[in-house]
């Protein structure tokens, strides 16, 4: 099973919640006093390198996904910048809880109808991965018991530290780190991919109609955790679109559903895993596989039962033998090589042959191999065997990450309690009820949307377009500014983004003056049709009346007439042809000679004057300013 039709959920026991992750757009990081900008790579100031490694929680424990990243040592490099300090560092303490993020994590609990916690406190979760310096993210509850349209709930929301970002490989940069981020994390109460994505999309809204959230793309993620009847719970992290969400639940379950047919067969042939480790080193001496005759050891584990099991998809583009590498790779080596796909890379039949010769093992058993130094040979070998073990019970519990088009690869096991432990560096922020019943609450999107439609009188398609823009408040702002709201909505969701998709560097455009200039055009200074030759020009380091100055020169009726009539003049055989229908083809002649100083309307009345005048026989004249 590799796609096909939809399933029945209901029959499958499908189950999914999610965990929305949502930059909040404070002035400040949330335990430092640091913007909260992203930097080029480049701008770096400096560099430095860590090793991490997990500490024991409060029970003498180490929690298991803490384990799984300590199996290869990784020596981790930061980029810091001018814009960062010694907490993102790791060598000072922290400073206060954020009271602005404070803020507007309880607006959004408020908005869902939460409860809130009386007194915030700050945890330390560990996560040795290199997203931090510290080995560890700050996290702190502030509310429970929320409500979603399906009837579903919101279990608690938690204000966060945002991690650092990976460049590549073990490299991160720290610009960043530290950036409040809410979390908010639903029941299981969605029971089709579809549904998930929809309680995902109403969370979206939600959080952008308070106006405090970072836009764009990786300011919001999601994690859906899905499990099956007889399967088990998979968080997969990261996914950032919220198009792909069907797709990526979807995947997920046919992986489960997958694995447990394979769970199946592996039974019925009564397989099995050897746990012994087999070194096969002195079989591939003479080999022509590059990464082999690099290799001080190779190992083999034997599978009996799985041949041609391995090698079976479980999702588009993945395969059993896919899981078994993943594990493989947490010990620092490349990838494994298994029969199911030999002779290839290199490796000869003969070599397979002498292969299963050497260790006795016939057709039905799959043996895969694994290449690297001795340690890390070993290391991976023995997750070979794990994955394989589990491949005999069914689905592992696990976090898994997002590849492209929606298959999902192996992170780390899923974490335990043994992750957290207290913040001692931070005091506790008490929440009165009275401070919380005071916020304020946002008007929805979907209401402001219908409001745009009532009151503005906006297209609905051009309403919805609105609504799901970044651009949306300054909207409500230019309109608040007496500028007309087809004339604000036409500018910022068509004009700019022309202006962009042209090269123009629209980060350049600061607010004030696209306001100054549709003011100027809604007082007749300037004609709609220059306007993006106006902000470009802006863009390009214009001020405002220099930029009004070149494209908008003010033009009298009479000049206008005097320019209309002459091409009038020049095209009568065309005007006589055509006639009052010549005006359309006219117009952007005339247009193209005023250069957008004079409004497409009055164009169009002067040139159907002239036009009608030519036809008629009659003389038009009248002198007034434009």
């Amino acid at each position: 099973m590799t796609g096909g039709p939809p399933f029945d959920y209901e029959h499958l026991g499908f189950k999914a919640g999610i965990e929305i992750h949502q930059q909040l757009n404070t002035q400040e990081k949330l335990f430092c006093h640091c913007p909260t900008v992203l930097r080029k790579f480049d701008e770096r100031s400096g560099e430095f390198y860590r090793y991490l490694r997990a500490t024991e929680s409060e029970l003498g424990e180490i929690d298991e996904a803490a384990k799984a990243e300590m199996k290869h040592e990784r020596k981790f490099c930061y980029y810091c910048y001018d814009t960062t300090c010694l907490v993102e560092d790791d060598e000072e303490p922290p400073a206060p809880l954020n009271s602005e993020a404070l803020e507007t994590c309880c607006i959004i609990a408020r908005t869902l109808s939460m409860t809130p916690i009386n007194q915030v406190h700050t945890m330390r979760k560990l996560v040795i991965d290199g997203s931090n310096t510290s080995g560890f993210q700050r996290t702190a509850l502030v509310a429970l018991d929320g409500t979603l349209p399906n009837g579903g709930s919101i279990e608690t929301i938690c204000l966060e530290e945002e991690a650092a970002q990976r460049m590549e490989g073990d490299t991160f940069s720290l610009d960043r780190l530290g950036i409040p981020l809410v979390e908010i994390t639903t029941s299981p109460c969605m029971k089709t991919p579809e549904e998930v994505r929809e309680i995902a999309a109403f969370l979206g809204m939600v959080l952008r109609s308070t106006g405090r959230v970072k836009r764009g793309l990786g300011t919001i993620r999601q994690d859906v955790n899905i499990s099956i009847r007889d399967g088990a719970r998979v968080e997969i992290k990261g996914v950032q679109e919220l198009d792909l969400i069907t797709e990526v639940v979807n995947r997920e379950v046919i992986r489960q559903c997958n694995l447990l047919a394979i769970r199946e067969h592996l039974r019925s042939r009564g397989a099995s895993v050897i746990e012994e480790l087999f070194d096969v080193t002195g079989i591939f001496v003479n080999t022509k596989s590059t990464i082999l005759k690099k290799s001080s050891s190779i190992l083999a584990v034997r599978l009996p039962g799985f041949a041609g099991l391995v090698g079976r998809d479980i999702q588009p583009g993945r395969r059993l033998g896919s899981e078994f590498a993943d594990y493989a790779k947490k010990c620092g080596v490349g990838g494994i090589f298994h029969t199911d796909e030999l002779p290839s890379f290199g490796i000869t039949a003969e070599e397979v042959a002498h292969l299963r010769a050497f260790l006795g093992s016939d057709d039905n058993e799959c043996i895969v191999i694994v290449a690297a130094d001795e340690g890390k040979a070993r290391c991976a070998a023995h997750q070979v065997v794990a994955r394989a073990g589990w491949a005999l019970k069914g689905v592992p519990e696990e976090t898994r990450k997002m590849l492209d088009e929606g298959s999902t690869a192996y992170m780390r096991p899923l974490p335990g309690a043994a992750r957290m432990y207290p913040e001692t560096d931070v005091v506790p922020v008490p929440i009165s009820a009275d401070w919380f019943a005071s916020l304020p609450l946002p008007e929805l999107l979907t209401a402001k949307r219908e409001r745009f439609i009532r009151e503005y009188r906006l297209d609905p398609a051009l309403a919805t377009q609105l609504m799901s823009s970044e651009q949306v408040f300054f909207f409500e702002k230019m309109v608040a500014d007496g500028i007309s709201p087809g004339l604000a909505a036409r500018t910022l969701l068509s004009t700019i983004k022309e202006l962009s998709r042209a090269g123009t560097d629209i980060q350049e455009l600061r607010d004030e003056d696209i306001v100054a200039v549709l003011k100027a055009v809604e007082r007749g200074e300037a004609a709609k049709e220059a306007i993006p030759a106006i902000l470009g020009m802006i863009a390009s380091g214009a001020s405002v009346p220099d930029a009004l100055r070149h494209c908008a020169p003010v033009m009298s009726r009479d000049a206008l007439r005097d320019i209309v009539r002459e091409i009038v003049n020049e095209r009568k055989d065309f005007i006589a042809k055509r006639g009052s229908s010549s005006l359309g083809p006219l117009m952007g002649v005339v247009m193209a000679a005023v250069r957008g100083s004079v409004d497409g309307k009055l164009v169009s009345e002067v040139l159907r004057q002239e036009i009608t005048a030519l036809l008629s026989g009659e003389k038009s004249g009248e002198g007034d300013k434009v």
